[in-house]
Protein backbone atom coordinates (compact mmCIF):
# COMPACT_ATOMS: atom_id res chain seq x y z
CA UNK A 1 0.00 0.00 0.00
CA UNK A 2 1.01 3.59 -1.12
CA UNK A 3 -0.56 6.55 0.73
CA UNK A 4 -0.37 9.82 -1.18
CA UNK A 5 -1.49 13.07 -0.31
CA UNK A 6 -2.54 15.07 -3.01
CA UNK A 7 -2.23 18.62 -2.98
CA UNK A 8 -3.79 21.60 -5.30
CA UNK A 9 -1.74 24.59 -6.15
CA UNK A 10 -3.69 27.91 -4.46
CA UNK A 11 -5.89 30.40 -6.74
CA UNK A 12 -4.65 31.27 -9.90
CA UNK A 13 -4.90 35.16 -11.04
CA UNK A 14 -6.93 34.05 -14.27
CA UNK A 15 -9.90 35.59 -15.22
CA UNK A 16 -13.26 33.81 -14.51
CA UNK A 17 -14.55 31.48 -17.37
CA UNK A 18 -11.07 30.91 -19.05
CA UNK A 19 -9.59 28.44 -19.89
CA UNK A 20 -6.27 27.61 -18.79
CA UNK A 21 -5.23 23.77 -18.13
CA UNK A 22 -1.23 23.58 -18.62
CA UNK A 23 -0.59 27.27 -19.43
CA UNK A 24 1.47 28.46 -16.82
CA UNK A 25 0.09 30.95 -15.25
CA UNK A 26 0.08 33.43 -12.00
CA UNK A 27 -1.46 32.94 -8.98
CA UNK A 28 -3.10 35.48 -6.96
CA UNK A 29 -2.16 37.98 -4.47
CA UNK A 30 -3.83 36.01 -1.43
CA UNK A 31 -0.63 32.97 -2.48
CA UNK A 32 1.34 33.52 0.77
CA UNK A 33 -2.06 33.02 3.10
CA UNK A 34 -3.24 30.21 1.27
CA UNK A 35 0.27 28.79 1.12
CA UNK A 36 0.38 29.08 4.58
CA UNK A 37 -3.07 26.55 5.40
CA UNK A 38 -1.90 24.63 3.13
CA UNK A 39 1.93 24.10 4.72
CA UNK A 40 -0.06 23.95 8.37
CA UNK A 41 -2.67 21.02 7.05
CA UNK A 42 0.70 19.09 6.17
CA UNK A 43 1.90 19.90 9.47
CA UNK A 44 5.73 19.32 9.39
CA UNK A 45 4.74 15.41 7.28
CA UNK A 46 7.54 13.07 6.32
CA UNK A 47 7.60 11.84 2.64
CA UNK A 48 9.49 9.35 1.07
CA UNK A 49 9.64 10.79 -2.47
CA UNK A 50 7.84 14.34 -3.44
CA UNK A 51 6.62 15.32 -6.47
CA UNK A 52 5.52 18.63 -8.34
CA UNK A 53 4.29 19.07 -11.32
CA UNK A 54 6.77 21.57 -13.61
CA UNK A 55 3.80 24.79 -13.50
CA UNK A 56 5.01 27.17 -11.62
CA UNK A 57 1.90 27.36 -9.35
CA UNK A 58 2.65 24.03 -8.38
CA UNK A 59 6.54 24.52 -7.62
CA UNK A 60 5.80 27.42 -5.69
CA UNK A 61 3.47 25.98 -3.36
CA UNK A 62 6.37 23.03 -3.07
CA UNK A 63 8.58 25.21 -2.18
CA UNK A 64 6.67 27.24 0.53
CA UNK A 65 5.80 24.28 2.14
CA UNK A 66 9.49 23.24 2.93
CA UNK A 67 10.07 20.87 -0.50
CA UNK A 68 11.99 23.33 -3.04
CA UNK A 69 13.60 20.10 -4.47
CA UNK A 70 10.63 18.31 -5.44
CA UNK A 71 10.84 16.02 -8.64
CA UNK A 72 9.39 17.45 -11.30
CA UNK A 73 7.16 14.91 -12.95
CA UNK A 74 4.91 16.31 -17.02
CA UNK A 75 2.91 13.32 -15.83
CA UNK A 76 0.97 15.42 -13.20
CA UNK A 77 0.52 18.53 -15.12
CA UNK A 78 -3.47 19.47 -15.76
CA UNK A 79 -5.25 18.44 -18.52
CA UNK A 80 -4.07 20.20 -21.98
CA UNK A 81 -6.80 21.80 -23.24
CA UNK A 82 -4.76 22.80 -26.66
CA UNK A 83 -5.92 25.84 -28.91
CA UNK A 84 -8.49 26.30 -26.29
CA UNK A 85 -6.09 27.67 -23.58
CA UNK A 86 -6.51 31.00 -22.31
CA UNK A 87 -10.05 31.43 -24.35
CA UNK A 88 -12.77 32.13 -22.68
CA UNK A 89 -15.49 28.96 -22.27
CA UNK A 90 -18.10 31.35 -23.74
CA UNK A 91 -16.09 31.82 -26.96
CA UNK A 92 -15.27 27.90 -27.44
CA UNK A 93 -18.61 26.77 -27.47
CA UNK A 94 -19.39 29.01 -31.11
CA UNK A 95 -15.95 26.44 -32.37
CA UNK A 96 -17.54 24.20 -34.57
CA UNK A 97 -15.43 21.26 -33.02
CA UNK A 98 -16.43 22.12 -29.75
CA UNK A 99 -19.61 20.62 -29.80
CA UNK A 100 -18.01 16.69 -30.12
CA UNK A 101 -16.16 17.75 -27.18
CA UNK A 102 -19.06 19.60 -24.82
CA UNK A 103 -21.10 15.81 -25.39
CA UNK A 104 -18.35 13.45 -24.72
CA UNK A 105 -15.43 15.02 -22.98
CA UNK A 106 -14.29 11.88 -21.43
CA UNK A 107 -12.92 10.37 -24.54
CA UNK A 108 -12.54 12.99 -27.68
CA UNK A 109 -9.80 15.60 -27.49
CA UNK A 110 -9.83 18.88 -27.44
CA UNK A 111 -8.01 20.49 -30.75
CA UNK A 112 -4.58 20.21 -30.10
CA UNK A 113 -4.86 19.24 -26.49
CA UNK A 114 -6.00 16.25 -24.79
CA UNK A 115 -9.00 13.96 -23.72
CA UNK A 116 -10.09 13.37 -20.19
CA UNK A 117 -9.48 9.66 -21.11
CA UNK A 118 -5.84 10.67 -21.85
CA UNK A 119 -4.89 12.59 -18.90
CA UNK A 120 -6.38 10.01 -16.74
CA UNK A 121 -3.81 7.25 -18.61
CA UNK A 122 -0.99 9.85 -18.21
CA UNK A 123 -1.68 10.08 -14.29
CA UNK A 124 -2.54 6.31 -14.35
CA UNK A 125 1.09 5.68 -15.79
CA UNK A 126 2.46 7.90 -13.26
CA UNK A 127 0.73 6.27 -10.59
CA UNK A 128 1.19 2.50 -11.64
CA UNK A 129 5.04 3.68 -11.49
CA UNK A 130 4.84 4.45 -8.07
CA UNK A 131 3.18 1.17 -7.09
CA UNK A 132 6.34 -1.04 -7.87
CA UNK A 133 8.93 1.60 -6.42
CA UNK A 134 9.98 1.65 -2.93
CA UNK A 135 8.59 4.85 -1.54
CA UNK A 136 5.33 4.29 0.65
CA UNK A 137 4.19 7.45 1.28
CA UNK A 138 4.25 10.24 -1.23
CA UNK A 139 3.33 13.59 -1.40
CA UNK A 140 2.14 15.13 -5.32
CA UNK A 141 1.61 19.30 -5.97
CA UNK A 142 -0.48 19.25 -8.80
CA UNK A 143 -3.94 20.48 -9.91
CA UNK A 144 -7.46 19.88 -9.75
CA UNK A 145 -7.74 17.33 -12.70
CA UNK A 146 -4.85 15.35 -11.38
CA UNK A 147 -6.28 15.21 -8.15
CA UNK A 148 -9.80 13.66 -9.61
CA UNK A 149 -7.96 11.21 -12.06
CA UNK A 150 -5.71 9.91 -9.20
CA UNK A 151 -9.19 9.58 -7.11
CA UNK A 152 -10.61 7.42 -9.76
CA UNK A 153 -7.36 5.44 -10.10
CA UNK A 154 -8.44 4.78 -6.17
CA UNK A 155 -11.16 3.74 -7.26
CA UNK A 156 -13.23 6.64 -5.03
CA UNK A 157 -15.65 7.77 -8.25
CA UNK A 158 -16.02 6.41 -11.85
CA UNK A 159 -14.05 8.76 -14.84
CA UNK A 160 -17.82 10.42 -15.94
CA UNK A 161 -17.66 12.11 -12.28
CA UNK A 162 -14.55 13.49 -12.17
CA UNK A 163 -15.72 17.30 -12.73
CA UNK A 164 -18.03 16.93 -9.89
CA UNK A 165 -15.11 16.37 -7.78
CA UNK A 166 -12.41 19.18 -8.40
CA UNK A 167 -11.55 19.90 -5.12
CA UNK A 168 -11.17 23.65 -4.21
CA UNK A 169 -7.64 25.45 -4.33
CA UNK A 170 -5.33 24.81 -1.56
CA UNK A 171 -7.05 21.66 -0.85
CA UNK A 172 -4.77 18.47 0.63
CA UNK A 173 -6.45 14.88 -0.21
CA UNK A 174 -5.18 11.81 1.29
CA UNK A 175 -5.46 8.22 -1.08
CA UNK A 176 -4.11 4.95 -1.03
CA UNK A 177 -3.23 2.55 -3.32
Amino acid sequence: MIEIYLIRHTSVDVPAGYVYGQTDVPLKASFEEEAAKVKEGLDGSRFDKVFTSPLSRCMRLASFCGYPEAEREERIKEINFGEWEMLPWDSISSDPRSKAWFQDWIHISTPGGESLQEQFERVSDFLDGLRTGEARKVCLFTHGGVLTCARVYAGEYPLREAFRHVPPYGSIIRIEI
